[in-house]
């Protein structure tokens, strides 16, 4: 995609506050000195059999884009691809998911598109709010920061084992309740302490996003795999081999972007690599406010992991350690 896209000239403005060039979660464009606006959509797949389930989940993976900027979820549009002689029912019940996640975020749906198509597809696109000078995009890491994970890992795993019929039922359970978690505690979170960077964990897996965000930033980060969460099940499915095509991807992708200071079991290494679906947020907080943030996180009920560090400024290969 990034050869695609090169030597195409995209229009600037100086109120896009974040576009293309540091590849974030949303656009924020400032329309004033005290508001700007976030943009944002996706749309993917069904990954569970609950046509109810799968609209929330869909709805919330679009949503967490505009909590990653540090912003507050205003109006939605339903995308939807669903086969003109399906079950029209059950389309109903996936947009009241999708409904369920867009009232709970304090949105409002306002319209959207349909296509015909024989593989259903379903998310948002979503605008939202956010002051200009209180913008989390996910280049701002400074060196000294310490990094945290709302969440644990292994959507993308159970997903994997539930399409195998293999996933038990408390895992299955586990990861649609961490996938239909909207990520707003831990925005309000990070709103009130003040946070240098952030970004949601999705398609690229975690060790993509933090290539992201140190690239971005253009500094050097350290990852300690012990320290990270992992929903139940989640390393024995991968040891056993359910891992989609996803994760060897993000792994080519990234083959000279990481290296492995210490022995890190192959298991653990997967779901490392693997595609989440509405996953946490990945926090980079100076370290004179960490014990801040983790108070607002526990005040919010929120679960995290504080997960590594940044080591100092100019990017190099992501340091993975135990």
């Amino acid at each position: 995609m990034e050869e695609i896209l090169q030597g195409i000239d995209w229009p600037w403005d100086p109120n896009l506050l974040v576009g293309l060039d540091s590849r974030d979660d949303a656009g924020v464009y400032r329309l004033s000195d005290d508001l700007a606006i976030i943009q944002t959509l996706d749309f993917f797949t069904p990954m569970v059999d609950d046509p109810f389930v799968f609209g929330q989940i869909a709805a919330v993976n679009a949503i967490n884009d505009i909590y990653a900027m540090g912003g507050k979820p205003l109006l939605a549009m339903n995308l939807v691809c669903y086969p003109q002689c399906g079950d029209l029912n059950m389309l109903r019940r996936i947009l009241e998911g999708g409904l369920d996640k867009i009232r709970e975020a304090g949105a409002l749906v306002v319209g959207g598109h349909t296509v015909d198509d024989n593989e259903p597809k379903f998310g948002l696109s979503v605008c939202g709010t956010v002051h200009p000078q209180k913008v989390t995009s996910n280049r701002g890491a400074q060196p000294g920061d310490r990094l945290f994970l709302t969440k644990p890992l292994g959507t993308g795993i159970i997903a994997t084992a539930i399409k195998a019929e293999m996933a038990a039922t408390e895992a299955a359970e586990e990861a649609v309740y961490w996938m239909s978690l909207l990520n707003r505690a831990g925005a309000e979170a990070m709103q009130e302490v003040g946070v240098n960077a952030a970004t949601d964990i999705t398609g690229f897996g975690l060790i993509g996003h933090v290539f992201e965000m140190a690239w971005a930033s253009d500094v050097a980060v350290e990852i300690h795999a012990d320290q990270l969460g992992f929903i139940q099940g989640a390393l024995d499915y991968a040891s056993m081999g359910l891992i989609p095509a996803g994760t060897y991807t993000n792994r080519d992708y990234l083959a000279d972007k990481v290296q492995f200071m210490q022995e890190i079991a192959g298991n653990k290494q997967d779901v490392m690599f693997t595609p989440e679906t509405a996953g946490g947020l990945l926090i980079s907080v100076a370290g004179s406010k960490a014990g801040l943030l983790k108070e607002a996180l526990e005040a919010r009920q929120c679960r995290f992991f504080e997960i590594g560090s940044v080591l100092h400024k100019d990017f190099s290969a992501i340091r993975i350690s135990r």
